[in-house]
């Protein structure tokens, strides 16, 4: 497609973003309020311009009817594999889209910083922030699944969960620490770890 102005690539953006998140198109006055405008002329041009090269199209005569084509994909791209041993080929080209967007939307997710080294076998270690879903009452958690579940007497804490007859066991990834053997009863998974984010520090 015909490339943009900085002030349509500005506009564009913004619709992609807006529509994105809200899922429905904005008025005039928004974009104008967007763009810092104060007159409907110039919101009103590059819409045209970005019509007429083929980024956005909308009914004649309807009101908030704007809608992308061929919209951007969302994500990070994945490049190719790096090695943590040996040497592999560079990357070369666009393989797909790492898309976290839907990850920070769920309304039933939330997140727990982590403490101590009772995970580090999975790889979940001091400081990692873990990402968890919260559990429906008429949920099962399935035995082997990464929880963070509230014992009596033992506080809140990260383990695999396995459910046996009338045993619960929250078995920690890490052979210094011993698992906690409870009765079900004694037991509430608070939630269910769907991923880890671990920020980098650089030294200066």
């Amino acid at each position: 497609m015909e490339n943009l102005t900085p002030a349509q690539q500005e506009l564009y953006d913004w619709l992609v973003d807006y529509i994105r998140t809200t899922q429905h198109a904005p008025s005039i006055r928004q974009m104008m309020k967007a763009m810092n405008l104060r007159s409907p002329a110039p919101i009103q041009s590059r819409l045209e311009r970005l019509r007429n090269k083929g980024y956005i199209d909308w009914v004649d005569g309807q009101a908030r009817t704007i809608r992308i084509l061929n919209p951007p994909e969302k994500g990070l791209p994945i490049l190719g594999a790096i090695a943590a041993g040996g040497l592999v080929e560079p990357f070369t080209e666009d393989q797909a889209k790492l898309d976290l967007s839907n990850l920070f939307e769920r309304s039933d997710y939330y997140v727990l910083r982590v403490t101590g080294d009772s995970m580090i076998e999975d790889l979940i270690t001091e400081g990692d922030l873990a990402i968890m879903r919260e559990v429906p009452a008429n949920e099962e958690v399935k035995n082997g699944e990464i929880v963070a579940a509230r014992v009596a007497g033992y506080g809140t804490t990260l383990k695999r969960f396995y459910r046996e007859k009338n045993q619960v066991t929250l078995k920690p990834s890490n052979v210094k620490y011993e698992p906690i053997k409870v009765e079900p009863n004694t037991v509430e998974v608070q939630g269910i770890l769907v991923g880890v984010w671990r920020s980098v520090a650089t030294a200066n």
